[in-house]
C-alpha cells in the first residue's frame, strides 16, 4: 500500500497550487485549498458571531437589571448571562491564539487542536447556557411597555 503525502498549502514554490482539490478553469491545473487561510476565516467568522452574542447577552443583562430583584427569575438570569458572558470573552481570546498560530507548522498542529476543541466544547457550553436564558425570559420592564395609558 502506498502512503500518501499531503501538503496542507499545496506546493509553496507555486503559490500553493499542486494536486489541490478544485479545477481552476482561467489555468486548466488543480489547485488546493489553503487550509490555514481556511482557518482563519473560519475563527474570524466565530469572533463575529461572538461579539454579536456577547451585544445580545449584554442587552439581556441590562433588561434583567432594569426589572429589579422583583422578578422572579432575577438571580438565575443574572448568573446565566453572567457564565455566558464569561464564557464568550475566553472564546474570544482563544480565537485569537488560534488564529495567530500557523496550522502548517507541526509542532504547532496539536496545540491548535486542543485550543479548537476547547473552543468549540465553550461554544457548545454557551449555546446550552443561552437557552436556558431563553427559557427563563427576560421581558421588558413595565415603564417600557407600549400601548394604551390610562390617567
Amino acid at each position: 500500500m502506498e502512503s500518501e503525502n499531503i501538503e496542507l498549502n499545496g506546493d509553496p514554490r507555486n503559490g500553493g497550487r499542486d494536486g489541490g482539490v478544485g479545477e481552476n478553469p482561467h489555468r486548466g491545473r488543480r489547485q488546493s485549498i489553503n487550509f490555514n487561510h481556511y482557518a482563519n476565516k473560519k475563527s474570524a467568522a466565530e469572533s463575529m458571531l461572538d461579539v454579536a452574542l456577547l451585544m445580545a447577552n449584554a442587552s439581556q443583562l441590562k433588561a434583567v437589571v432594569d426589572q429589579g430583584s422583583g422578578f422572579s427569575y432575577y438571580v438565575p438570569l443574572i448568573i446565566l448571562i453572567s457564565i455566558s458572558l464569561i464564557f464568550q470573552i475566553i472564546v474570544g481570546i482563544l480565537l485569537i491564539f488560534i488564529v495567530k498560530y500557523d496550522l502548517n507548522d507541526p509542532r504547532k498542529q496539536a496545540k491548535l487542536d486542543v485550543l479548537n476543541n476547547i473552543t468549540t466544547g465553550l461554544v457548545f457550553i454557551i449555546v446550552i447556557v443561552n437557552i436556558f436564558i431563553t427559557a427563563f425570559g427576560v421581558q421588558r420592564p413595565h415603564s417600557y411597555q407600549t400601548g394604551p395609558q390610562h390617567l
